[in-house]
């Protein structure tokens, strides 16, 4: 499991104390500086090799957004803040993940796991047998994310949901953030493999766990909720009792 060299930027020092206290029980966080305003991190940043943040939003001089900015190369990044209005414009600046003060031991742990997670080096994957070509729905689709348009195979979708103008585009416990509506993805989507559950969900029936209630469990561990004017379609494709 790699070490994350981590850095607390943040100008309140409960902050500093709470994080410093969480990271004695994660084994692979190694805290190796701590500033309270972002300015004075740039230094740190060119003397020791950081791997992550733990980045306030709110400080005096320079905001951590702001700062985040202005780095050209970003290590992994936690926001660690009380104010949840800037949790869009973060995701869009690709943070791992975006923790509301105060937070308890176990959410901080789902996040250094999830930075530990991006960390790591993609597995090298086998090419896959050559197929003859084939009609019917495509197997993959392009997202735009950030400046960029990546392509990822439909299989590794578990499902998508709605935020703002933007989706989540869940693949696992990670999720890339597109400028797009639930919408257009519904219309996209072949309807044999996807279904709109919600208004603010569509999901990949192959990644279902189980259903309970008007609860949806899917596969990556999320809970999704059944819409009141989606029960009936949901009953019609399971068919069973929802």
């Amino acid at each position: 499991m790699n070490t994350l060299n981590a850095l607390i930027i943040d100008d309140e020092p409960l902050a500093h104390k709470v994080i410093l206290k969480y990271a004695e029980d994660v084994p692979f966080l190694n805290i190796v500086g701590q500033v309270y305003q972002a300015t004075d991190a740039y230094a740190l940043l060119q003397q020791h090799s950081i791997d992550l943040l733990f980045l306030d939003i709110q400080m005096p001089k320079l905001k951590g957004l702001d700062f985040l900015r202005t780095l050209d190369r970003k290590p992994l990044v936690i926001i660690t803040s009380a104010y949840e209005a800037y949790a869009l414009e973060g995701y869009e600046l690709q943070v791992c993940d975006y923790l509301l003060k105060p937070f308890r031991f176990e959410r901080f742990l789902k996040a250094v796991h999830q930075a530990q997670k991006r960390s790591q080096p993609a597995s090298p994957i086998a090419p896959l047998p050559a197929m003859p070509p084939t009609e019917g729905p495509p197997d993959q689709l392009f997202l735009k994310v950030d400046k960029r348009f990546l392509q990822i195979n439909l299989r590794d979708i578990i499902c998508l949901e709605s935020y703002g103008n933007y989706v989540k585009v869940w693949t696992g416990d990670n999720f890339l953030l597109t400028p797009r509506t639930l919408t257009s993805f519904e219309e996209e989507l072949p309807s044999e493999q996807f279904a709109r559950v919600h208004k603010s969900f569509i999901l990949q029936k192959t990644r279902i766990n189980y259903l309970e209630g008007n609860q949806i469990f899917m596969t990556n561990g999320m809970t999704v909720p059944i819409g009141k004017s989606y029960r009936a379609a949901v009953k019609a494709w399971t068919k069973g009792e929802v």
